[in-house]
């Protein structure tokens, strides 16, 4: 029995003049267990938001029908997005307390719910303590305990270190087999699903191209879609390792005896020494939770250490001493790019075009030019028709795409990425790395926070490891 039933539906975004997608046809079983793939840009994420009913008739225009029968629940991308509470159990209950469930049978579902996820924790234990795969199980937590029915997850494990996205797997696998809910799982990559899902529909060019059992769209279409550029098992694209590029032997940046955190240093953290060379990659990898991305702030300049010293080659800083955290903000974007964890948080203008302008205005660049480059850019990097768009109505692999040429527009010496590769499909991922690559071949430090193999394998030049536990050498790895 159809629980979701689309009969020539479509929806365009109010600054597009293309729908997301169109005159689409489908149902979904009660119970089915559904992946929803396409290249990055395609609706996919746009089509969650329908089913899930959060997309307002004011954010654009309907075209069609789309029936859903049944309680929608919905688990984004972000783990940190949807904690809502300090404690664990009062996040599960929030959506509870809203629907006005009882207190006793809200208490029931949370215990229930967290249960189902696997997530074995006090009711009173801390969610700012819980890793990326824990917080996006409680998330799952908190949708069962709503009673939903449908249960629509937007590339759950994009942000989430290998343990975290087992963890979300099998807790996935067993809320649908002990409750019978219908799951729409948004992903870029079908083998980390491919043991989960009944059933495949590829979205592209606007429209539904593939509708089938996940076997036969593995066996029949593999080879097809992985041109299209979705990432099919078996088809993964192959690059040399990392370790070709020698840099200059110099070390762009050090780091001596850091500790770091924002109101206060990251709990139990072992100071930290690094040596960042010049000229090549450095990929720094290691589990969700460990304070990656807050060192990554503080060697940028963006963030304060609590301890210790970060120092800057006297090429890069030109007379402006080693310390960036000490430079004025003009000085920093000249010479230091950043791109976020989450995109949106370096978006400022209307249009994806000015978001490239803004920097380039404030440090006085010649319009003529910054304007020349900004359509090379945007070309560059496949956004060049998506110019006059509002930058929060792109896709999630646009808008991280988007951050990328906003980094690149002032022409850093040194680049910072947080997770640089969420949200890309095969062939943008592709793309990203040999910029990235090129960048290196030029002199430009590149300096990764990932969680991404294959970006890993592509582009290490150098590896830095933060872990619980202490070890020296090239893997050099930090408590915290």
């Amino acid at each position: 029995m159809a629980i979701i039933t689309a009969r020539g539906f479509g929806y365009r975004h109010a600054s597009r003049k293309n729908p997301a997608f169109s005159d689409l046809d489908f149902t979904v079983d009660r119970g089915e267990k559904l992946l929803l793939l396409g290249a990055s840009g395609s609706g996919k994420s746009t089509l969650l938001a329908a089913i899930a009913g959060v997309l307002g008739s004011d954010d654009g225009d309907f075209s069609g029908e789309l029936t859903v029968s049944g309680v929608v629940g919905m688990v984004l991308q972000d783990p940190d997005s949807q904690v809502i509470a300090s404690r664990v159990g009062d996040d599960v209950a929030f959506g509870c307390e809203n629907l006005g469930v009882s207190r006793e049978e809200t208490w029931r579902r949370v215990r229930r719910g967290l249960e189902l996820v696997g997530l074995d924790l006090p009711l009173d234990h801390p969610t700012a303590e819980l890793s990326g795969g824990q917080k996006q199980r409680l998330a799952l937590a908190g949708v069962l305990a709503m009673g939903a029915d449908i249960i629509v997850l937007d590339e759950p494990t994009a942000n989430l270190d290998p343990a975290g996205v087992q963890e979300v797997v099998r807790a996935v696998t067993r809320v649908a087999a002990e409750t019978g809910a219908t799951v729409i799982i948004v992903e870029h990559r079908v083998a980390t699903w491919q043991g989960v899902v009944d059933r495949c529909m590829v979205l592209g060019e606007r429209q539904l191209l593939v509708d089938a059992p996940i076997g036969r769209i593995i066996a029949d279409y593999g080879d097809s879609l992985a041109r299209a550029g979705i990432w099919m098992p078996g088809h993964d694209p192959v690059f040399e390792p990392g370790g070709h590029t020698a840099g200059s032997g110099e070390s762009a940046i050090e780091l001596h005896d850091v500790v770091t955190g924002w109101r206060q240093p990251l709990p139990g953290m072992v100071p930290i020494t690094w040596l960042i060379p010049r000229g090549a990659s450095t990929v720094i990898t290691g589990p969700n939770g460990v304070g990656k991305s807050t060192l990554l702030l503080s060697m940028c300049g963006l963030l304060p250490t609590h301890a210790g010293t970060v120092g800057v080659h006297p090429d890069i800083a030109a007379g402006l001493g080693g310390d960036p955290y000490k430079w004025r903000s003009r000085d920093l974007a000249r010479r230091m790019g950043y791109v976020f964890q989450d995109p949106e948080h370096q978006f400022v203008a209307r249009t994806v075009l000015e978001e490239l302008l803004v920097s380039t205005k404030v440090l006085g660049l010649p319009e003529g030019t910054v304007r020349q480059r900004a359509g090379e850019i945007l070309a560059q990097l496949r956004l060049e028709q998506l110019a006059e768009a509002n930058p929060f109505s792109l896709s999630g692999g646009q808008k991280r795409r988007l951050s990328v040429a906003t980094m690149l527009i002032n022409t850093p010496r040194v680049v910072f990425l947080d997770e640089p590769t969420f949200g890309q499909d095969r062939t943008t991922f592709v793309e990203l790395v040999q910029l990235l690559r090129g960048l290196t071949d030029d002199g430009v430090t590149v300096v990764s926070v990932t969680h991404d193999e294959l970006f890993h394998h592509a582009m290490a030049d150098h590896t830095r490891t933060m872990n619980r536990t202490v070890s020296g050498g090239e893997h050099e790895s930090s408590s915290c």
